[in-house]
């Protein structure tokens, strides 16, 4: 029986990659010349750490992370950016977590729109991923095309096309 999955995956080289492009970028930069700023990337954690001297700065950087981020293929959908807070010094700091996997409650939301959708396929949760299997292709790209449309607030992927 015809099958996919539809998963949420960040690349983390491509994202390492952006990374060192905003790095980059950060130390041509005119206006920020002579700043304490600071741009880390664990990738282990999937969290971005940025230090800078001032909020303005910060949005700046925000800014060249996001376009990095476009150049290089990576969904900005998959960052969330957490609040500015007050750093060492005089400094403000921010976390960039990168999100990859669906979660409990997105997997649902999925199921249950192809159930409400009363196509002919099932939809099951496995892990982090969803699973939906039909006897007919056509039904199947109908899923996939409805999920896209959906509008969902984390990056989709559907892999796994089984024949």
């Amino acid at each position: 029986m015809p099958s996919f999955d539809i998963v949420s995956r960040v690349d983390m080289q491509e994202v390492d990659n952006a990374v060192n492009i905003a790095c980059k970028q950060l130390a041509g930069r005119y206006d920020f010349r002579g700043s304490k700023t600071e741009i880390t990337f664990d990738r282990k954690e999937k969290k971005m750490g940025v230090l800078t001297e001032d909020k303005m700065k910060m949005e700046a950087i925000r800014d060249m992370i996001l376009q990095a981020m476009a150049r290089r293929n990576v969904d900005v959908k998959a960052l969330k950016f957490e609040e500015i807070l007050p750093g060492r010094d005089t400094l403000v700091k921010r976390q960039i977590v990168i999100q990859e996997g669906l979660d409990q409650d997105t997997a649902r939301a999925i199921v249950k729109m192809i159930k409400d959708a009363k196509m002919k396929v099932q939809a099951s949760i496995q892990g982090d991923e969803v699973r939906v299997s039909g006897k007919k292709l056509d039904d199947l790209q109908a899923v996939i095309q409805m999920v896209r449309q959906a509008g969902l607030s984390v990056p989709l992927q559907f892999v796994n096309m089984q024949k």
